[in-house]
């Protein structure tokens, strides 16, 4: 049996999904042309804005359509320190790495000050406290960990924020359809989200802007998308993404409830099978899918080969680090050079999975363990 422990990498695209956007394929015109056809593509590409605004409590005109997170990271950044002369910028050493590297990039237009992770994977609120000074302009931060599932203290960051009035900007890539997100109740500026991590189509995303808040555009040309990012819309994929958040959202109960069985299923087989682990992070203050493991007995490389050998398909971290055999630089900032941050394999569930399929991972976890230890 093959088993995909991965969702956090992506997602299939769901059939139901799949079969409206196909169903409704004839709707091929350009938005932007004036004619019927043109006009008819226009009205369906606004009812998936108004669709998927309701879905974050914002209003239509604050939803900006890009090619997937990491332009909607990129335009939500740059679109910011562009207005300012070498601005006070404000991110976390566990970002997204199109968070973290953008933030890297900028560094020689703007003072950026990167905030550490305490043990439990949350951010030192004191640090934060500490480098938040007058003149910071935009603060950064997930809300949902990509690597750990740890959720990041976004409630007690934005009410900070509303008082000082710097720009808060909020990737919430993993936990759009495993908790309500409501920009309204977070507090935020800017938000962003991907399709493929909801089981939509890859290259799509969404970036919700404050309606108060402007941006400078990163892709310019035509006046699609009210000015902010030019170019010809992905009609398809955005009723797609518009599709797969209502489904998402409806779901929502169900899908998490099933996701905390399987996690709790896998900690607990674990236990039975007496497969030496520790979880890294607070697991009772991470979301539902997703869960970083550390192995003392065995490296994380090796690890991720020999279940790949076995049809256990996990990743060491972030999708977008693969090829690399860099140590995580979320659990570095959270561990510092203790030797988990690369013993360390994460796994992240699905409603789709079936309860067998975690005792098949079990088991190939135990017999990976005894072939090292017991037989040896």
């Amino acid at each position: 049996m093959e088993v995909y422990a991965d969702f956090a990498a992506t997602t299939p695209m769901d059939k139901e999904v799949m079969e409206k956007v196909f169903a409704n394929a004839d709707e091929f015109g350009n938005p932007s042309s004036i004619h019927k056809i043109g006009k008819r593509a226009k009205a369906r590409l606004e009812q998936s804005r108004r669709e998927t605004a309701a879905l974050l409590n914002a209003n239509p005109a604050e939803i900006t359509f890009t090619s997937g997170a990491t332009e909607a990271n990129n335009l939500a950044i740059r679109g910011i320190v562009s207005k300012y002369e070498h601005p006070h910028i404000i991110t976390t050493e566990i970002e997204h790495a199109s968070v973290l590297n953008t933030y890297k990039s900028l560094e020689d237009v703007a003072e950026v000050t990167y905030i550490p992770a305490t043990k439990k994977g949350a951010i030192d609120m004191e640090a934060f406290r500490d480098a938040l000074r007058e003149d910071t302009v935009l603060v950064s931060i997930m809300l949902v960990n990509n690597e750990t599932g740890v959720m990041q203290p976004l409630y007690e960051i934005g009410e900070m924020l509303a008082e000082h009035g710097a720009k808060l900007h909020v990737d919430a890539v993993q936990a759009f359809g495993h908790m309500g997100v409501d920009v309204k109740d977070l507090g935020v500026d800017l938000l962003t989200l991907s399709g493929h991590k909801i089981y939509g189509p890859k290259g799509i995303g969404v970036l919700y802007r404050k309606n108060d808040v402007v941006l400078s555009p990163m892709i310019t040309g035509g006046s699609q998308e009210r000015d902010r990012r030019g170019g010809t819309e992905n009609s398809m994929f955005i009723y797609a993404m518009a599709e797969a958040m209502k489904k998402a959202d409806a779901e929502r109960t169900m899908r998490t409830v099933k996701e905390m069985q399987l996690k709790e299923k896998f900690l607990n087989a674990m236990t039975h099978a007496e497969i030496p682990f520790e979880v890294n992070g607070d697991v009772n203050q991470a979301a539902s899918h997703i869960i970083s493991i550390y192995f003392p007995w065995t490296e994380a490389e090796f690890l991720l080969t020999a279940l790949d050998m076995a049809g256990i398909y996990v990743s060491g971290g972030s999708a977008c680090s693969a090829g690399t055999v860099e140590p995580s630089h979320v659990l570095e900032s959270m561990y510092g050079n203790d030797e988990r941050v690369k013993k360390s394999v994460r796994f992240s569930f699905s409603h789709l999975m079936e309860e067998a399929e975690i005792d098949t991972i079990a088991r190939a976890l135990k017999e990976i363990y005894e072939r090292l230890f017991i037989e040896s």
